[in-house]
């Protein structure tokens, strides 16, 4: 069996994508476009469970902060999975937005984000080079950390969702 360019990059990088994670409430975990995709606001889940609770600069800390970024980014390649049948079929990442929790005094809201960005491209290569904006929050659903929503282009186009 051969295996694709991203499958390859997930595998080094010792990741296997989770289930795209249902939706929680009366939204759709992505819609489809045409070869648009947006997925809707991923938070940090790792086999069913929160991978930290709180805010940034309180509960959670730096390093925490960009691990549960880095869950979140991975859910969303889940879901682009879903919606693409193959992470091969993104053309190009072209938006994130990364929620994050925050403490008043907390600041570092880009370099948390940054766990999210660099999984992405990490997985998904130069067409994971995307536009980003870091945006702190009082708080996200479930107590989670973090919360990151995409915007990709498909290289097909086919049935919308």
């Amino acid at each position: 069996m051969t295996t694709s360019p991203t499958e390859e990059r997930l595998a080094r990088l010792g990741l296997t994508l989770p289930e795209p994670p249902a939706a929680v409430a009366a939204f759709q975990p992505y819609v489809r476009a045409g070869a648009t995709v947006y997925v809707s606001g991923q938070i940090a889940t790792r086999d069913g469970g929160l991978v930290a609770t709180g805010r940034l600069g309180a509960e959670v800390d730096l390093a925490t902060g960009q691990e549960a970024a880095r869950a979140c980014a991975l859910n969303v390649l889940a879901q682009l999975h879903a919606a693409a049948g193959s992470l091969d079929a993104v053309a190009r990442l072209v938006k994130i937005t990364v929620f994050v929790a925050s403490d008043p005094a907390f600041t570092e809201q880009p370099r948390v984000a940054d766990g999210a960005s660099r999984l992405l491209l990490d997985v998904l290569g130069p067409a994971g080079e995307h536009a980003r904006a870091a945006v702190g929050v009082a708080v996200l659903p479930q107590n989670t950390p973090i919360e990151v929503d995409a915007t990709a282009v498909l290289e097909e186009t086919g049935s919308n969702r």
